[in-house]
């Protein structure tokens, strides 16, 4: 069973700076392709990054590049995101995500909170 639990959300300023990490478990973590995505209050979700199995082959939605980096270390089952200069825009719960693009539900997990405001 697909377990993914999100981490490191909070409250922040316009600006600042915070890193979500994911624990991923009850799946061939090393083998699969990882993403975030995120949905902002009365939008639907939106992709965020994702990162490719074997050679970590990154990719970003336009609205973060330079701003967010996504990594994983296979060796602590692990998926982290560390968001810089954050706007209030990016306020949104932050989910992990099995797989690439928009995924069902269960590949996702309980998400964490992230707002930015001053």
């Amino acid at each position: 069973q697909v377990q993914l639990v999100e981490s490191g959300g909070g409250l922040v300023q316009p600006g600042g700076s915070l890193t979500l990490s994911c624990a991923a478990s009850g799946f061939g973590f090393r083998t699969s392709t990882m993403s975030w995505v995120r949905q902002a209050p009365g939008k639907e979700l939106e992709w965020v990054s994702t990162i490719s199995f074997v050679r970590g082959i990154k990719n970003y939605a336009n609205f973060v590049k330079g701003r967010f980096t996504i990594s994983r270390d296979d060796a602590k089952n692990t998926l982290t995101l560390e968001m810089r200069k954050l706007e209030p825009e990016d306020t949104a719960v932050y989910y992990c995500q099995r797989g690439a693009g928009i995924g069902e539900p269960g590949s996702r997990g309980q998400g964490t909170q992230v707002t930015v405001s001053s």
